[in-house]
């Protein structure tokens, strides 16, 4: 879920989400506007509110199985797109309008907690309940309570065209960038040779023609959770300091986003900025249509991928390696209750149910995501494993050494600032340093 990105949109991200995939109800009005908190022939709802049209099915099921075994509670789907989820929240809690429960993600959380906004997960639900993955534990832990039940978590892998990589001689699972694509950079010789312009010739040769690509090599693009953000990690660069303040413009930050955007701009191992930064998911869409030969992203986008490559033979290997080794980013996806719900009861039931095994078996058995319970875990693996995709990548990769993602009351609110001008940087008309440190700046500012 995105973009997660969960995601999970990422953000980049997954990870994320456009047409609504189930009907809506269209006066689900949250927590009080009246239906949500309403009796109807002894019936209550309470409404749940996400941003992903791929995940919304499961949940359905999941409430469908709710309800039959709490007949008196009703839960409505509602799905509201991720390019309109953040500016809608605040203004729908400050309405009372806001779902009962609502999925969020670790840069949107903190102020509602703070605010008094949210349910307090760990004096409503206590500890007796199933296992949940620990790292999404951590990201919605704040002063020392839980204020999200854990749903999905991710991390990061590589998707690869099979076919082109064979042909290529690419190895898969020792692929390593170093600075200025120096001693020991496996990275750009593989994007070079599978890259490939509309006469047949790659990157790495004379004769290659940098103005009819027909395949790129890799996803150099201005994607935090699935690009930048390892890469920042693997210079050794921080994204956030100590005190939750944005330090990537430092000298190792530069090193990274140099990297990137030499393999947009001056390798043109990777597609155009112009392309990227208007639509994050073309990178994905290339892919499935065999005109991108790696692609690094997270399993948010798993289920699209699968349903839409019919037409070429992929697999997962490894998220790309840097200096510091093989860093991903690890990022979860949390149910948080409405505090100002007037059917209170209700909500935490469904709090209760949507962190279980029971409720979370319908996101891992028809292979939306990692759910958080862990027990479900395996039903993730298993669905996949079917159909002949080892999902074990991501699962090391979360077991490896990983990357925090951006958190802080305020953090949306910088990333917003600094995102645009992260983005300008793979264009290739800004000074690296000097566009990074605007960034920064400009992100910082805002959030003070």
């Amino acid at each position: 879920m995105k973009r997660h990105s969960i995601t999970l949109r990422s953000a980049a991200a997954l990870i994320l989400s456009a047409a609504v995939a189930i009907p809506l109800t269209a006066c689900s009005p949250g927590a009080s506007g009246g239906d949500s908190a309403s009796t109807t022939d002894s019936t209550q709802t309470v409404t749940f509110r996400l941003w992903d049209d791929v995940a919304a099915p499961a949940y359905e099921d999941s409430f469908a199985e709710f309800t039959e075994q709490n007949p008196g509670i009703k839960v409505d789907v509602e799905v509201v797109p991720w390019a309109n989820y953040w500016d809608r929240l605040p203004l729908d809690i400050s309405s009372g309008d806001m779902a009962d429960v609502y999925l969020v993600n670790s840069s949107n959380f903190a102020q509602y907690a703070d605010n008094g906004d949210l349910l307090n997960v760990s004096a409503e639900l206590g500890t007796d309940h199933d296992e949940w993955q620990q790292s999404v534990v951590d990201i919605y832990t704040r002063d020392g309570s839980l204020w999200g039940v854990p749903q999905l978590w991710d991390s990061i892998g590589l998707f690869y065209n099979k076919d082109m990589v064979e042909k290529a001689g690419v190895d898969v699972n020792d692929l390593t960038w170093a600075p200025e694509a120096g001693d020991g950079d496996t990275l750009l010789a593989a994007a070079q040779a599978l890259t490939v312009d509309s006469a047949g010739n790659n990157a790495a040769s004379a004769d290659f023609d940098s103005s009819n690509i027909d395949v790129y090599g890799f996803n150099a693009q201005a994607d935090l959770q699935a690009i930048y953000r390892p890469f920042l990690a693997q210079a050794g660069a921080q994204f956030q300091d100590d005190d939750n303040q944005f330090a990537f413009a430092s000298d190792a930050g530069v090193v990274a986003f140099t990297y990137l955007v030499d393999m947009v701009n001056t390798y043109h191992v990777a597609p155009s900025a112009a392309d990227t930064n208007t639509n994050a998911d073309i990178t994905r869409d290339m892919f499935v249509q065999g005109k991108l030969a790696l692609y690094q992203s997270g399993p948010y986008n798993l289920k699209t991928i699968a349903e839409s490559a019919s037409n070429i033979n992929w697999g997962l290997a490894p998220l790309v390696s840097g200096p510091e080794g093989r860093i991903s980013t690890v990022h979860g996806v949390s149910a948080v209750g409405n505090a100002a719900t007037k059917n209170k009861e209700a909500t935490v039931k469904v709090l209760e149910w949507l962190g279980s095994e029971e409720g979370q078996l319908p996101l891992a058995e028809e292979g939306v995501s990692f759910p958080a319970v862990v027990s479900a875990q395996d039903a993730f693996v298993k669905y996949w494993a079917d159909r002949d995709v080892d999902v074990s990548v991501f699962i090391d990769a979360a077991e490896g050494t990983t990357a925090a993602p951006p958190v802080g009351t305020a953090v949306n609110a910088g990333f917003n600032a600094a995102s645009p001008l992260l983005a300008d940087l793979f264009l290739g008309k800004t000074d690296i340093a000097k566009g990074l440190a605007a960034a920064q700046a400009e992100g910082n500012a805002a959030m003070e």
